[in-house]
């Protein structure tokens, strides 16, 4: 990326991956430059990251308050007005779940570069996302360091070069627990991860191992690669964030420390690697032993449930990113217990896995009726101790 430098909006910028991204950008301005920003709800970080900026960018607050400041864009529909200014070059996508869809869909419509952190997007409606890159001329590059490992890897080799994609797993807080010890797990526990620090829905993903199914499915969308030819192994030190196997045998790894911006950086950056200091030097020595298990399935269930709705298609990929968000929250909120999470998932797949998903608003219709089932599920439920978190720690909601 040579010339002028490249406009960034940034979907999410008050979270994990957003505020990784201000770094990045803060350490390239010669390249990029934050033409607009958005978040949920925390209005003040929103303000002091957009007073930080010259000029001044695009600010939208998907939950609005009452003393904004002026000129401040409010509401969904900001995701998809910040997603489509003309001075936008590449959207980085970091909203969690379903709600970060429209913005992908629209970028990809107008041509944008989209970096990719929000995996429900293709989870959800990943055949639908990926026609409307080829239409609309838009580009989907991965920020997950999972992926991002292996579009490295795979560079431009065609896609039936491939033999077999495997994405590493930390195994998260929960790797070493027993069946028994997991039925008593709290909130404070689930949060506890041990190498990467994110958000709190994706720590709990990363405990119950859903996201790394959102992940295969990600994986299955992102680089045409058949669900029985894309493995996941347990990876406890997170150093190795995927390999590739290749038709003749040989296998590419790429190993880096657990850093999100060094993939952030290079979604901004792909094909081209550019000079940053925002990464310590690898030290081998230092990073050993690597070690790999296989993954529990069975004291895991969340994992082969998501697996097993991206294989089936249809609504029952929605179905499951949705039920496990509502679960995730319930949790969060103290309403449920760890277990119960994937038990409500997979009774939401049960009953809803085959409705109608014929395009985006019959996916959106999925999607809802699956958080209000997994809602109705959480009240039904009968002698379940509760989680043990305080009201500190919800969700937001608008």
């Amino acid at each position: 990326m040579r010339g002028e430098s490249k406009g960034v909006a940034i979907l999410g910028s008050t979270g994990s991956i957003g505020t990784a991204a201000l770094r990045v950008i803060e350490r390239q301005q010669a390249r990029f430059r934050v033409t607009a920003l958005t978040a949920n709800a925390n209005a003040l970080l929103l303000e002091e990251q957009a007073r930080r900026i010259t000029p001044s960018p695009f600010v939208g607050l998907v939950c609005p308050r009452a003393a904004n400041p002026p000129g401040w864009h409010a509401g969904p529909e900001c995701l998809v007005e910040a997603a489509t200014r003309p001075e936008v070059d590449i959207v980085l996508n970091a909203v969690v779940g379903a709600a970060g869809l429209d913005a992908t869909l629209a970028a990809l419509a107008a041509g944008k570069r989209v970096a990719l952190a929000n995996k429900e997007t293709l989870v959800v409606a990943g055949e639908l996302v990926t026609a409307t890159a080829a239409s609309g001329g838009g580009e989907l590059v991965p920020v997950d360091s999972e992926h991002s490992a292996i579009l490295q890897c795979v560079g431009r080799r065609p896609a039936n070069e491939v033999r077999r994609l495997i994405l590493t797993a930390s195994g998260g807080p929960f790797r070493g627990w027993s069946r028994e010890r997991l039925e008593r797990a709290t909130v404070a526990d689930a949060l506890q991860h041990p190498t990467w620090r994110m958000g709190r829905k994706i720590t709990v993903d990363s405990a119950t191992l859903a996201n790394k199914a959102l992940e295969v499915i990600e994986a299955h969308f992102l680089f045409g690669v058949p669900y029985d030819r894309i493995q996941v192994v347990v990876h406890p030190q997170s150093i190795v964030h995927s390999f590739v196997e290749f038709v003749d045998g040989s296998v590419l790894a790429q190993l880096g420390v657990p850093n999100m911006e060094l993939p952030i950086l290079y979604a901004l950056t792909h094909p081209e690697r550019v000079p940053d200091e925002g990464v310590a030097e690898f030290d081998p020595v230092a990073a050993s032993p690597l070690t790999f298990e296989a993954v529990r399935e069975s004291d895991f269930p969340a994992f082969a449930l998501g697996v097993a709705a991206g294989r089936a298609g249809g609504a029952a990929p929605a179905v499951f990113n949705a039920a496990n968000e509502a679960a995730v929250a319930l949790f969060l909120e103290g309403e449920m217990r760890f277990a119960d999470i994937a038990a409500a998932t997979e009774s939401a797949l049960e009953h809803l896995a085959h409705v109608p998903a014929a395009g985006r608003d019959d996916l959106l219709a999925a999607d809802a009726s699956a958080r209000a089932y997994v809602r109705e599920w959480a009240r039904g439920a009968q002698g379940a101790p509760r989680g043990g978190e305080t009201p500190e720690g919800r969700a937001t909601v608008c």
